[in-house]
């Protein structure tokens, strides 16, 4: 009756190992699926998600296409990129083009805006793989070579 009980106890733990495979790699197809399938513009960088809390009580898009000339970003309706985070101020933080390059402003922010975990004190200049974050979300700055 043990060697029965044991090689029960056996095959349900494989089949758990097995499903908890199918699961992460179900996944990260999903992921690679939706990168695929966005549709977005392929002249113009975007902002990619990368922090992944599961509780962050506000929708946050995958993806966010960045304008020609100006993307403001914060919690109000007036910016083209609206977070409702509580951390996030009104009007946080503002992307600017200037001669091709992407420029990353702090707009007064209470809680500031980071760029590559530092925080910003100035304009700075923001470039392929950099990271911005923003109240609880942290995002990739995109920008596929010319």
């Amino acid at each position: 009756m043990v060697t029965i009980l044991s090689w029960i106890v056996r095959y349900i733990f494989i089949a758990m190992i097995y499903y908890f495979i199918y699961s992460i790699i179900r996944l990260i197809y999903l992921d690679i699926q939706q990168i695929n399938m966005r549709g977005r513009n392929q002249d113009y960088p975007y902002l990619k998600l990368i922090n992944r809390k599961d509780r962050l009580g506000f929708v946050v898009q995958e993806f966010y296409d960045l304008r020609e000339n100006e993307t403001t970003i914060g919690r109000g309706k007036e910016n083209d990129i609206q977070i409702l985070d509580k951390y996030i101020s009104t009007q946080h933080s503002k992307l600017t083009v200037d001669e091709g390059a992407y420029f990353l402003e702090d707009l007064g922010s209470v809680n500031g805006t980071y760029l590559n975990s530092v925080k910003l004190q100035d304009v700075a200049e923001v470039k392929n793989g950099d990271r911005i974050g923003i109240g609880q979300v942290e995002f990739l700055f995109v920008k596929e070579v010319d």
